[in-house]
């Protein structure tokens, strides 16, 4: 009898996805493994127990994970999951370990050698394990599905004997895979497309998405990224010019979405109350970092909230559970492409190689020990060749909170005190 791997039914009533699909059990069996799914595990994904056995999985229950040597899950295991887990297993999922100390710490009393696949480093070899792309990339797509559902109006253009409707105007906040694939819906949709970052690489991939790039394009902002393709902290200064020119373009939109979620960081803050209040009756912002303290002031996790100027904010939890069906097909391939990196092709059995840059990447507990460098308080220093994350950018303000005063925005965007930046929508 091979090893197991065991995909558990996810516990939290917010969590639709699983954690395998039927063909990743069999890519699992072909590997050497014997797949065991509790029952239920995937019917929130549209995934019925009948798939998976049809695949070769066993269908179990939850006390079957008391002999799995590979547990694939969502979200990081309860103690009372962990209780039932054998010392030794390996545990691979969604860990989220910032500001969780005491869960991370549950995870290596338990024993187990737990994988936290969000620290999975951004390199060519990784691409088909990228958790964080491959969800990120449905949530994009769905904060605009979101939107387009709350907003009472057509998006695209129409024109009629009747007259002519007019297209939405839509404002992306964050061009990483999220607001990429958020403009790309967004101009599907018909919607005028406009975004912001604050890192000039990005200019290039908006336009080719034929949407215009908002941003006040100085000399600090053509420096204005790390060598890991990371945002820099901007300048007060330039904080200052941009959050004017931010404020002024939100008044005018129908439609906003805000992506900038920082690993391990409160969501720094893009939209402030002042231009939520200048936007137009029926327009609608939706936060996808509210999960994080959110980008907007006013966004409220798991609630759509109304202003008093008839502005929804809206503030989802789980976005990519949202499509369910289709986040799982993805974050199943994710694990799988790693696991199988775990594993002797020719024993056909788990061989963790603990010098692997996979591996010291993402391994969080080992032998009853917190192991990652960044949460074992006993390392002071990364051991030699450990891949970290860079440092996130301090969670203020990557697009200045601003009242939206049209006089003193317009001024500082075009004015005569000073030179029009280059590239402005």
């Amino acid at each position: 009898m091979g090893q197991t791997v065991f995909i558990p039914r996810e516990l939290d009533a917010n969590e639709p996805r699983v954690a395998a699909s039927p063909d990743t059990v069999k890519r699992l069996a072909a590997l050497g493994f014997d797949v065991v799914v509790e029952t239920g595990a995937g019917t929130a994904s549209r995934i019925p127990d009948e798939e998976f056995a049809k695949a070769g999985a066993v269908i179990g229950k939850a006390g079957d994970a008391a002999k799995a040597d590979v547990v694939l899950k969502v979200r990081r295991p309860t103690d009372a999951e962990l209780n039932g887990y054998k010392s030794g297993a390996a545990v691979i999922a969604i860990m989220d370990p910032y500001g969780n100390d005491a869960a991370v710490a549950a995870l290596a009393k338990a024993g187990v050698t737990a994988f936290s696949m969000e620290f999975m480093p951004r390199i060519t070899r990784a691409q088909p394990m990228d958790v964080l792309s491959s969800q990120a990339n449905l949530a994009g797509y769905q904060a605009v599905v979101d939107a387009a559902a709350e907003y009472d109006r057509a998006l695209p253009m129409m024109m009629t004997a009747a007259g002519t409707v007019p297209a939405a105007k839509a404002f992306i906040m964050g061009v990483g895979v999220a607001g990429l694939q958020a403009i790309a819906t967004a101009r599907r949709l018909g919607a005028v497309v406009t975004a912001t970052d604050v890192r000039p690489a990005v200019k290039e991939q908006v336009q080719s998405l034929g949407a215009k790039f908002l941003a006040v394009e100085d000399e600090e902002f053509k420096a204005a990224e790390t060598a890991g393709g990371y945002a820099k902290e901007m300048s007060k200064e330039y904080q200052a010019k941009q959050a004017a020119l931010t404020a002024e373009h939100i008044a005018k939109q129908d439609i906003v979405i805000t992506t900038a979620l920082i690993p391990g960081r409160p969501a720094p803050k893009l939209v402030s109350a002042a231009m939520v209040a200048s936007m137009k009756p029926g327009s609608v912002i939706v936060d996808l970092a509210v999960e994080r303290g959110g980008n907007v002031e006013g966004a409220v996790p798991g609630k759509v909230v109304t202003t008093a100027n008839g502005v929804k904010i809206v503030g989802h939890l789980n976005v990519p559970g949202r499509v369910a069906a289709s986040a799982s097909l993805l974050y199943a391939r994710n694990l799988f492409a790693f696991l199988e990196t775990l594993v002797d092709k020719t024993t056909k059995t788990l061989a963790i190689k603990r010098d692997d840059e996979l591996v010291k990447a993402t391994m969080l507990t080992d032998a009853g020990k917190v192991v990652h460098p960044a949460f074992a308080k006993a390392a002071a220093e990364p051991p030699k060749g450990q891949h970290l994350e860079p440092a996130a950018i301090p969670a203020k303000t990557m697009v200045a909170d601003a009242a939206p005063k049209k006089a003193a925005a317009k001024k500082t965007a075009t004015g005569k005190s000073a030179a029009k930046p280059k590239g402005i929508a």
